[in-house]
């Protein structure tokens, strides 16, 4: 067989091996576009997957953020005195978003963003809601101050009245107490003779003391109770309730007198004489008369036993 023979019976093998190739090799192209498209199905896929993970992870981020913006705007505004029923329940439908489960849809987390949205608009319409209260608190402060302020200068102008009414009142009071003059302590012995200090034990059956009351126009007319307190060196009061003795109110305190009497004070310098009947003599020394109208001294005299 010649060469041409040979190369002719050839030529049908290679052209059923080309053709058994190129078949092959669409095949395998066929494959590869497919296993491409697939790979890039699935990347389309996860990268989708992946943005709305993204986008409801920053929806729940924004949802927490909310509301606590929520909550910090009612307290803020339940300071100030303002209404919070409309924060309290988005603060409230907020907690219950959160509280879903969170495989959520694109189109649940678009309406969810819409919400969040709307809470946003609220926070920025109570901003103002705020603003509104600080200021009249704040006017509400400056008006308190103010009162108070004149409160306090009222009173301030109350109490310097009232001191000042004290004083006069005071100065009115010690004008219109009585004043004795003329103050002498005698002896009466039992005939009734009088005998001026010192005085002997035996000389003495009563003791007398005997006072002008001066003039005084501030005083008033009227009934006045006349104490007289016969106080030994030692500074005790010589009493005896048998003999008329007994005790009053001085600068607050209960006091012993030595004896006492009701006169009508008419301003006319009138004279007036207290008794005291002696019981047990009386220890040798110095003593002193006191004499008082009503709760004040108005006169002393100093009187000797032997």
């Amino acid at each position: 067989m010649n060469e041409q023979e040979m190369n002719e019976q050839e030529k049908p093998k290679n052209n059923k091996t080309s053709i058994i190739i190129a078949l092959l090799s669409i095949v395998v192209l066929i494959q590869a576009i497919k296993i491409f498209l697939d790979y890039r199905e699935k990347e389309e896929v996860r990268q989708q997957l992946g943005a709305i993970t993204a986008e409801r992870d920053h929806t729940v981020s924004e949802l927490e953020s909310v509301k606590a913006d929520l909550d910090g705007k009612i307290a803020e505004v339940n300071r100030l005195g303002g209404d919070v029923a409309d924060l309290t329940k988005a603060r409230d439908e907020a907690a219950a978003e959160l509280k879903k489960n969170k495989e959520r849809s694109a189109d649940a987390l678009k309406t969810l963003n819409g919400k969040i949205e709307g809470y946003r608009e609220l926070l920025l319409h109570k901003d103002e809601e705020i603003a509104k209260l600080k200021a009249a608190n704040e006017n509400l402060v400056t008006q308190v101050t103010k009162l108070q302020t004149t409160q306090n200068n009222l009173g301030d102008s109350i109490n310097s009245l009232l001191s000042t009414k004290k004083k006069l009142q005071e100065k009115v009071n010690s004008a219109a107490q009585l004043r004795a003059e003329n103050i002498a302590v005698t002896s009466m012995n039992d005939r009734g003779k009088e005998k001026e200090s010192p005085f002997r034990n035996r000389q003495i059956a009563k003791l007398k003391i005997r006072f002008t009351l001066a003039d005084n126009k501030a005083a008033d007319i009227g009934a006045r109770k006349f104490f007289w307190r016969i106080v030994n060196k030692n500074g005790q009061v010589i009493f005896d309730v048998n003999k008329g003795s007994g005790t009053f109110m001085l600068n607050g305190k209960e006091e012993f007198y030595t004896a006492a009497q009701e006169i009508l004070f008419d301003n006319t310098k009138q004279e007036i004489s207290l008794l005291f009947e002696k019981g047990s003599d009386y220890p040798s020394g110095d003593y002193i008369a006191e004499l008082y109208a009503q709760d004040y001294i108005i006169g002393t005299s100093a009187f000797s036993v032997k």
